[in-house]
């Protein structure tokens, strides 16, 4: 009896799915026989219709999700009742429209459709780090219309939003990767690719440079509005700014998807094929020396080389190189050597429980800490801070021994501001490493990774 019961649960159970599946032939017959005749192909053409209306309500779901993620607080809920808000922090600004925009090329204006009477502007400097250099910056207009405004007419249509951004203030790999790729990775990654670029301040190389890392973040060709000026593009939705959280820092608790720094590493790991995920598995230890050939160069470069292999380290010197040779470099070192400057970012290709040594020049003791020294500990690296005593620095000769730029370095801060300072201990000064002191955190470096 149970086996009978069991069989007629199948049969009342397929029956309703075979006549759902029969519906559309019967109303095919149905047409026929009733002289309202259609062909097949005009049948699968209704049937594909409905079909991607379903994918543009599911496409339109997506988008939003994500889109929301981006905002939080009194943010949220005005994006939630409007389709539109604007997060505001220090140094960064990014607005965000649920709303379907036009954005005209011929004069960076978006275009968002509000339900409010009056028009509202927004002028937003698409760049995430909005500090002394903000003026390099290309600004975007949002112009939020009522009904009564008729926008420009598209152009070209796009399926996916769009997100714009500026590639303005670039020149080294710190400010690359800091202000411009870390922020678009937390902007856009958890969008899978499905988002559109659109590129204030165009620069050709920073775009060869990063490609392998820009082609993963969108599936779209990134849009050069200098390049398409009489255009205007249609898009369900847009980003107008990027999202950031701090120098060369991914916050897990204020980012969509809840990843981090190491999820940041492991997407770097994967677009350059990087080998080595800890420092354990690198076979032998490797040291890599970043030598600088203009300002905050070594002067005994040659006998550090002597002294870190004299302590067992394969060294490999490293005057430049494109990004990624240098990455794959980086990640067969398990210790990276260098003065405070833009090659140390590489640290982002280290593998996990590497050591970067960081040598600290004169008048360069708060950003060495912040811009390497919290971020590679983040990284989960460790950081060894070597900083140089007055004999070691060039300024001595420069300036002489007892002048406020050796004896008091926060004076010239204090005097001329960040400029003036810049000027003095990043472009003028170079570094005679005392070979006896810095020993001793070569050997430490040794010891931790050879532990």
């Amino acid at each position: 009896m149970k086996l009978e019961k069991d069989e007629k649960k199948q049969v009342f159970g397929v029956t309703p799915f075979l006549l759902l599946l029969s519906l559309p032939f019967l109303c095919v017959g149905a047409d026929f026989l009733w002289g309202n005749r259609i062909t097949f192909h005009q049948w699968m053409q209704n049937f594909t219709g409905v079909e991607a209306a379903t994918k543009k309500v599911d496409d339109k779901k997506f988008i939003n999700f994500h889109l929301a993620r981006l905002v939080r607080g009194e943010d949220r809920r005005e994006l939630d009742d409007t389709g539109f808000a604007c997060h505001r922090a220090f140094h960064s600004v990014h607005c965000v429209s649920t709303k379907p925009v036009r954005i005209d090329t011929r004069n960076m204006t978006v275009y968002v459709p509000s339900d409010n009477e009056w028009e509202n502007e927004t002028v937003v400097r698409p760049y995430p780090w909005q500090g002394y250099a903000v003026n390099e910056i290309s600004h975007v207009r949002i112009i939020q219309y009522s009904n009564a405004t008729a926008p420009p007419p598209c152009d070209f249509r796009h399926r996916v939003p769009a997100v714009v951004f500026s590639s303005g203030y670039i020149g080294n790999t710190y400010h690359e990767m800091s202000e411009i790729i870390i922020p678009l990775y937390i902007t856009t990654r958890h969008f899978q690719s499905r988002v559109a670029f659109v590129v204030e301040d165009y620069k050709p190389s920073f775009f060869a440079k990063y490609n392998a890392i820009i082609t993963r973040l969108t599936a779209h060709e990134v849009i050069n509005p200098a390049a398409n000026a009489a255009a205007v593009h249609c898009f369900p939705a847009s980003v107008v700014g990027l999202k950031y959280h701090g120098i060369l820092k991914v916050n897990s608790t204020d980012i969509p998807g809840g990843y981090g720094m190491p999820e940041f590493k492991r997407f770097l790991r994967e677009i350059f094929s990087l080998t080595y995920s800890h420092v354990s598995e690198i076979p032998r230890p490797r040291l890599l020396l970043l030598s600088r050939t203009k300002s905050r160069k070594f002067l005994n470069e040659d006998e550090m080389i002597a002294m870190m292999q004299e302590v067992g380290f394969e060294v490999v010197v490293v005057r430049g190189s494109n990004l990624a040779t240098m990455a794959r470099l980086v990640n067969s070192c398990s210790v990276i050597v260098g003065v405070h400057g833009a090659g140390l970012t590489n640290d982002v290709f280290m593998a996990k429980g590497g050591v970067v040594v960081q040598v600290e020049p004169l008048g360069t003791e708060w950003i060495s800490k912040v811009m390497f020294g919290d971020t590679a500990r983040a990284m989960g690296l460790h950081h060894l801070l070597y900083k140089i005593e007055e004999e070691e620095s060039s300024l001595v000769k420069l300036y002489g021994r007892n002048s406020s730029v050796v004896i008091d370095p926060a004076s010239v801060y204090r005097g001329g501001g960040y400029m003036t300072a810049r000027a003095v201990f990043i472009d003028q000064q170079n570094v005679k490493i005392n070979l006896a002191r810095f020993r001793s955190s070569i050997v430490e470096a040794l010891s931790i990774v050879t532990d």
